[in-house]
């Protein structure tokens, strides 16, 4: 099987538990290391970042850290560790009055979240937004 490119597109808080299990659903599937995978957030969806838990060390397990996004958090830093890709958009990030320097350390920030996916789609990344 040819190596896959898949980007998936998240801008509502609420989806990021699918986002989740699909790409859970995708890496059994195709088995790991077979697929190139990025997560592009931008929108309201980077809100869950500015949760207080994630300040310290940005690994979400702070004491104050309510269960849904450091659970959350704690899924994403596993599919990184499996090689998935996380990107926010500055723009969002700016817009929701996130610090930079407050995400976790595997979460990449790009310029806009939307030339980020026009991008990735030219080079031929297939688009899913669940």
């Amino acid at each position: 099987m040819n190596r896959l490119k898949v980007l998936f597109h998240v801008n509502e808080s609420g989806r990021w538990q699918r986002v989740l299990v699909n790409i859970s659903n995708f890496l059994n599937d195709v088995g790991q290391g077979n697929a190139d995978i990025e997560v592009v957030a931008n929108g309201e969806a980077v809100s869950i970042f500015g949760n207080r838990c994630l300040l310290a060390g940005g690994d979400g397990q702070g004491a104050s850290c309510g269960t849904a996004n450091g659970s959350l958090v704690e899924q994403m830093k596993k599919l990184s560790e499996m090689g998935v890709n996380f990107v926010a958009c500055r723009n969002a990030l700016k817009g929701q009055s996130i610090d930079e320097d407050s995400l976790p350390n595997f979460l990449i920030v790009v310029p806009a979240g939307i030339t980020e996916i026009a991008t990735k789609q030219a080079e031929g990344y297939a688009y899913i937004k669940p």
